[in-house]
């Protein structure tokens, strides 16, 4: 059974913000850039538990060439995946896992 795919509205903002900076760069980068993004979310959905924890509930998982990880927790009893953070890795790591669920 797959699970449901819910992205923090910071982490869907990280993830459009990031896609147009690519695509200005190179037309067609940012394209590369969203299918090497939705391999990973669908080996998520399908396979939550494939990636270690790295930190408390938080999950994490590079994004193809790109220097970006998905950051994400699995609620097992509402067959749930939450995406906290499309992030960045030259960021903070600090900041990497301060996103919950909203409400």
């Amino acid at each position: 059974m797959e699970y449901t795919l819910v992205f923090h509205p910071l982490a869907e903002a990280e993830y459009t913000e990031s896609f147009l900076w690519y695509e200005k760069q190179l037309k067609g980068l940012g394209e590369r850039f969203e299918q090497s993004v939705e391999k990973k979310l669908n080996q998520i959905v399908s396979k939550p538990l494939l990636f270690p924890k790295k930190k408390s509930v938080f999950r994490e998982v590079k994004v193809g060439a790109f220097p970006y990880m998905i950051v994400y927790y699995v609620s097992e009893r509402q067959k749930m995946v939450f995406i906290s953070s499309i992030f960045h890795t030259s960021r903070s790591p600090k900041k990497k896992f301060r996103r919950k669920k909203p409400g």
